[in-house]
């Protein structure tokens, strides 16, 4: 238990996510490789001008705005300069930060710079850069929150921490860029929905899991389907969207709530669309039909070896599952570990093969590493195996933080960038993929008998008509002589899209396609050069009168 600020909910409160630039190598922690960019970091970034380029927003500090009554400010991805100038221009009583490990040192920058330009604030960190053993020693601040802070903050305020959570309109992403070509962000109309924080399977390397209570640990901010019905309501009608990306480790493994939920979306005649993640054992619980039915469009699914023994695996047949999932239409994102305990130069490849031979729409491939607060590196650490790495490069899409059994840290470098391009050479650009299972989707579904089916796959199907052909075609033309078997898998999937929608996609191919095809190789050219791609500072106000 905190005690309350002396101003209470009268606190004017900062709130800010830590500053950029992110995609360079700096004093402050930054990257080339570990750029702020989930796709592109971990999951298309061997793909080259086909990578999907998006920026989410910093949701927790959203979250927390939304639930207090003090007058609030959002400061996402700021400058130093911003920061500084937010600070010299208003009074704040609070300064919060949030960060994430590697970010440890830009979270100790912004704290030094509000010791310095506000002298009068406290300063609370919060976020995954928290669980850093001894933090309190590497960051000079007030308060170190550690876990989830709606409540705490609440509590320092003064308020009901209790109280129900609202929800903000929260956009899944923008800045979206394909191929070289900026979408407006307007284009695509989804809400981010956070269902509940953790995920009660406790993977040992898992930093969700561990920050939120561990295993068999979850914080319900959503714990009906009645809820989630209401709140997903409340984003469409403010937001006009039907597509939900659901912000929840493990969303299927509740399946009371999501049957709940499916109940109230069929009363209603709802016909939405989720993109979610799960577990393998978890999607075990439900039929494919069940799945259609309650609209899961996506699912992101841990995908580690068989021989890991996680317990989301559960001896389930991922090969197969991965089949029918898209033959069913929902897209698959994949997710595997490389550099697990079991794994040695002579074995890793046939596992890699095997990730790869799911053919998922898209695959994430992280090294397998000891994060500060897991339990995995609580026995590294015991076992005296962590090496002696910068926080700033301890994110798994580098090199080992640890002393691996069998492959040195040089080596988890070459075999997780193998990892990355055995899929984009066996499987073609993950665009092409995601289209090839809408299609899928299409044809099963098209003339479905449930009206709310039907709706979603048709409103889910709309730019195979006219975009995907052009980027179909921009693919296949790019990739004819680099990649001749995959670009032999795109026409065919062109031909037959040409044959079931007409006149109209043949021609928006043609005409469109090499409109693609010039600005693909304009980014690919851009890319080679060092272009990198940073997101907007974005400032929010809440319960605020300038003063």
């Amino acid at each position: 238990m905190v005690n309350p600020h002396p101003k209470r909910s009268a606190a004017r409160v900062l709130l800010s996510s830590v500053f950029g630039p992110y995609s360079q190598d700096d004093e402050f922690g930054s990257r080339v490789i570990n750029p702020m960019e989930l796709y592109h970091n971990q999951v298309t970034r061997a793909q080259g001008s086909f990578s999907v380029r998006r920026f989410h927003r910093s949701w927790g500090i959203l979250m927390i705005q939304e639930n207090i009554s003090a007058p609030s400010t959002t400061l996402d991805f700021p400058t130093r300069e911003a920061f500084a100038r937010e600070l010299r221009a208003h009074h704040y009583d609070i300064v919060g930060i949030s960060s994430i490990i590697v970010n440890v040192r830009k979270a100790a920058e912004m704290c030094r710079m509000a010791r310095k330009l506000s002298p009068h604030s406290t300063i609370v960190l919060g976020g995954h850069v928290t669980a850093i053993p001894g933090i309190e020693h590497l960051v000079d601040a007030d308060h170190f929150v550690k876990g989830e802070g709606i409540r705490w903050m609440r509590e320092y305020l003064g308020e009901d921490a209790s109280a129900p959570i609202r929800h903000p309109a929260l956009s899944s992403g923008f800045g979206l860029r394909v191929m070289g070509v900026k979408i407006p962000d307007g284009t695509d109309t989804s809400a981010t929905i956070i269902a509940s924080m953790g995920c009660p399977l406790g993977c040992n390397f898992c930093t969700t899991s561990a920050f939120f209570g561990g295993k068999g640990k979850i914080v319900n901010l959503y714990a009906t389907g009645e809820e989630l019905f209401g709140v997903m309501a409340e984003a469409e009608a403010a937001r006009n969207v039907k597509t939900f990306f659901i912000m929840d480790e493990n969303f299927l493994l509740q399946k009371p709530r999501a049957m709940d939920l499916l109940s109230r979306m069929k009363a209603a005649g709802k016909s939405w669309a989720f993109n979610i993640f799960s577990s393998a054992n978890a999607i075990r619980k439900y039929s494919y039909e069940e799945l259609v039915d309650l609209g899961i469009s996506s699912i992101w699914l841990g995908l580690e070896s068989p021989g890991s023994g996680y317990s989301k695996l559960d001896g389930a047949d991922t090969l197969r599952m991965a089949r029918d999932l898209r033959g069913h239409g929902i897209v698959l994102l994949g997710s595997t570990i490389i550099g697990l305990e079991h794994h040695t130069p002579e074995n890793i490849l046939d596992e890699i093969e095997h990730a790869v031979s799911h053919e998922t729409d898209m695959h994430q491939f992280m090294l397998y590493t000891p994060m500060p607060g897991t339990p995995l590196h609580r026995d590294m650490a015991g076992q005296g195996r962590l090496l002696d790495v910068d926080l700033a490069d301890t994110h798994g899409q580098h090199a080992f933080n640890f002393q691996h059994a069998a492959i040195s840290r040089e080596d988890s470098t070459k075999f997780l960038d193998l990892a990355f391009g055995r899929d984009f050479e066996r499987n073609g650009p993950s665009l092409f993929r995601v289209c090839r299972t809408t299609f899928q989707g299409w044809m099963r579904y098209k003339d479905h008998p449930d009206l709310r089916i039907r709706e979603r796959v048709h409103r889910e199907s709309r730019l195979l008509r006219h975009a995907y052909a052009a980027v179909l075609w921009a693919i296949e033309h790019r990739l004819r002589h680099s990649n001749r078997q995959v670009a032999l898998q795109v026409r065919a999937l062109r031909k037959e899209m040409e044959c079931e929608f007409g006149l109209l996609t043949a021609a928006a191919g043609r005409l469109l396609g090499p409109v693609l095809w010039w600005t693909s190789l304009r980014e690919e050219k851009r890319l080679a050069r060092g272009q990198t791609y940073e997101p907007a500072t974005v400032i929010g106000h809440r319960n605020w009168a300038e003063g």
